[in-house]
This record gives C-alpha cells, structure tokens and sequence, in this order.
C-alpha cells in the first residue's frame, strides 16, 4: 500500500502550520499506549511495527499532496517546508509481537513537534488495528491448541485493512492465509480450498470433484457441502480419493462450511476412517471464533484445520482498539493532560517500562511505568490508590522500551513476520494462564515508580488548581 505523508487528519496540518509560524520547533515527546484491552481479554499482542518504521523512512508529501494541500489555503511558505518533510526523530517501543497491557508506553516517539504531530494519525491507525487483530488472532489460537488455523477474511473484511489483518493474524499465531498478496509480501503461506460456486457450475458435483483433483492433486482440499454432506458429498470425495490413490496422490482433506460442525466432523470422521482414508484432514469453515473452536474442541470434534473468516479480520465483537497518543514532554519539560474521567489523564516524562519476571522466568503478572533516567524500581505504586503498593526488589527488571529509530533511520534488523510470530508464542508463554482465559481474566498490574508518581501528582495540583 503506497503510503504518502497525507495519510493524517487534517487538523494534525493546521497545528503543524501554527507550530511552523508561531513556536520554536521544539523537541516533543508522545506516548503511544491502549486504555483497555480488546474482547473483555488479560491481554493484548503489539503488532504493526515494523510496517510504521518501513513507511516512515521514506514519508514525504508527494506532488498531487501539495497540489491539493495548496487549494487547502496552506500558507506558502509552510508548503515549502512541507514539500521538504521527512522524518528524523527517534522511536523508542517493546519488541513487535510482545505481550502488552493498557494505560503504560508502548511505543514513544521522540521528534520535533511538527514532525511527531504529522505521524500521528498514521502511527494510530497501523498499530491500533494490527494490535487488535493479533489479540484476535492469538485468542482464536489459544482455543484450537495444535490445530491448524488458515485466515480467510479478506473478502470480509474494511477494504485494504484486510491486507494488514492478514500479517497480524500471522504474528497472532495463524498458519497460513488465504490472501495472495499479504502472502508474497510479507512471505506468509498460502493456502486455499475451493468455492461452491466451482461445484454449481458443473453439472456433476463428482465431476467437479475429479476435475478439481486431477489439475491440483497437490493440497487438494474437497468442499463437500453444496448439496448434502453426508448422503453426497462426502461419498463423491472418498470415491475421488480412491481414484487419486491410484494414481499415486493423497487428498488433503474435505471442507464442511454449514450445519453441526461437531457432529457432521464426527461422522464424516468415522466414514473416511472406515474407507480407510484416516490421513484425510477434516477443514471447517463458517462464522468461526475463539468460543466456537472452543465449544467444538470440548464436544471432541475431529477438526484438523479451522479457516476463520469475518470474526478475525474484522476483529469481532470490537471494532476498534482505543490506542492514543499523548504529550509527555516538550523541550525537556514533562507535560499531562487531565480528565474528570481518572482513567484518561496520561502521564508525563519521558518514560521506560520494566517488566517483572519471577524466578521461574514467567511474567509475575506487573509492569512498573518509570521516568526513563530512575533506573530499577524498587516500590511500584498503584497510580490512583494510595494504599496499593508492591516491593519489587525479588524480581528480575526487563525493560520493554528499546530505541527502533534514530534520527528517521530504523536501528533494529528486519524481522519477518515468522519470527514475530515465533516471539509472540514465546512471551505469551511466560503469561501465566489465569490472564489467557476469556471469562473474567486476572488483571495485570501497571504502576508507577514512586518518583514518576510524585511527579505527576505534583502536576495534577499544579495545573488544577
């Protein structure tokens, strides 16, 4: 997706051109970070950075911007600087693919203003949106285990945001896609079955079934449904596997897209095993989400491979993760925004986030927010109640928020989207389970240093009153 500077919100350009005339281009510091988790759940999966990075390296304003952003009324001399634009500031994040939690830095940009302000919508509208689909995607894996998962949502899904729910879904713990070219762009596997609309258009559905095995017996996979699944189609393709035995192939398996998943998977199950066909993979299909594999894995279904479509890259039943973007700090000056709502008031200074590990190596279930000179913590403060607090001395510190980017140039290597993925199953499983399950996960503690928290109260009475 060809991304060009325009990709914000008009209003970030008209605070760039007051900035431009009437500041000195000062030094800002902006917090990226999520106020809840998505889908009631422990926990979310960060994604999306590595394609904030590859896009910011090369941000510019392209020809047709500036024309446009002219008969906007932009004054002349800021159009200059904009035709010129590119970014040159730092990027401070956690690993893609980590474990992350609300209300602490996730990622922090560190720019002049203008430039910080500028990326912002961008910045929002990547991570916001792969986040939440990778949250999705690793649910939908923590309820299938083993089996494989094949993402099949792209033609449900908002328009071009399909592409990018393709690569999160990968990070989340998804085998393989259905779209074509997320796959050869980000080297995700490919993989497909066929449409009822193949079988409709013959006037044999066995027929369609030999055509179909004969030009791909490699990964053949049988939609069995059109008509009737067990008085039909399941008949027409063991007979079809039969015949591709003969010929020295093996069909990979059959698609069921309707009815009673768990019992139609049994039966059909029991029928291949009794045509002595038990290396036929059992694919289903049809509305799937982390509840329903769930359901269907409790009622022993035989499935091998879910394809999950709409719920996944629509991120179902969220719409939307509600990731911000605060000030913290200008010119070395920490900043906050208040709010009748406690919950939105950020915090200021320029930060670093460390996470607990206990002696086992798991997550021992805090993150401690810190002002990014302090160093270890050794008292984590809770940021409203001043009579919640927890020595931290016994665990090991990780800091999560390392530098990605200098001056407008990544300092990180490339990571493929494999690699996250594999880094992603890692750090989830140093989460101890009680914040994986769905109904009424265990809450992560996030705290403050007993210094940032001291400073930011002192703001509050400051700005307050």
């Amino acid at each position: 997706m060809n991304i060009t500077a325009a990709y914000t919100d008009l209003y970030q350009l008209t605070m760039a051109q007051v900035y431009f005339e009437t500041k000195p281009k000062g030094r800002a510091v902006f917090d990226y970070y999520f106020r809840h988790n998505p889908y009631k759940g422990g926990y979310s999966i960060f994604a999306g950075l590595e394609d904030v990075l590859k896009h910011l390296e090369t941000l510019k304003f392209s020809s047709s911007d500036m024309t446009y952003l002219k008969s906007k009324g932009f004054k002349s001399d800021f159009l200059d600087y904009l035709e010129h634009f590119s970014f040159n500031g730092h990027i401070y994040s956690c690993k893609e693919g980590d474990v992350v939690f609300p209300n602490r830095p996730i990622l922090q940009v560190e720019a002049n203003i203008i430039e910080a302000q500028i990326i912002e919508t961008f910045l929002l509208n990547i991570l916001n949106f792969q986040t939440l689909i990778a949250t999705k995607a690793s649910r939908i894996r923590y309820s299938a285990k083993d089996a494989v998962l094949l993402d099949m949502g792209l033609r449900r899904a908002h328009a071009t945001g399909g592409y990018y729910a393709s690569r999160a879904a990968a990070i989340g713990g998804f085998d393989s896609t259905s779209n074509v070219k997320a796959a050869e762009d980000y080297d995700i596997p490919s993989t497909g079955t066929m449409a009822h609309s193949f079988i409709q258009s013959y006037e044999d559905e066995l027929q369609a079934f030999r055509d179909f095995a004969k030009k791909r017996p490699e990964n053949c996979v049988l939609l069995i449904d059109t008509y009737n699944t067990l008085k039909i189609g399941l008949p027409h393709a063991i007979t079809v596997a039969k015949e591709m035995e003969e010929r020295g192939d093996k069909l990979l398996g059959i698609r069921l897209d309707s009815g009673d998943l768990a019992y139609l998977s049994k039966k059909t199950r029991q029928l291949l095993d009794d045509a002595n066909l038990d290396y036929v993979k059992i694919v289903v299909s049809n509305q799937l989400d982390e509840y329903v594999i769930k359901s269907l894995k409790e009622q022993g279904a035989p499935i091998d491979i879910y394809g999950v479509g709409t719920n996944l890259v629509t991120g179902k039943p969220d719409a939307a993760l509600d990731g911000v973007y605060k000030l913290s700090e200008f010119n070395n000056t920490p900043r906050i925004k208040l709010s009748e709502n406690i919950i939105k008031t950020s915090l200021p200074f320029k930060k670093q986030v460390y996470r607990m590990i206990d002696d086992n190596g798991m997550f021992y279930g805090a993150d401690a927010i810190a002002i990014h000179s302090e160093g270890k913590v050794s008292q984590m403060e809770h940021p409203f109640d001043i009579t919640k607090r927890l020595d931290l001395n016994a665990f090991k510190h990780q800091p999560l928020l390392e530098q990605v980017m200098k001056d407008g140039k990544r300092t990180i290597p490339v990571r493929t989207v494999a690699e996250i993925a594999d880094y992603s199953q890692s750090r989830l499983a140093q989460l101890p389970n009680e914040y994986k399950r769905f109904q009424n996960p265990h809450i992560y503690k996030i705290g403050l240093s007993s210094k940032l928290k001291e400073e930011r109260d002192a703001l509050i009475t400051k700005n307050r009153f």
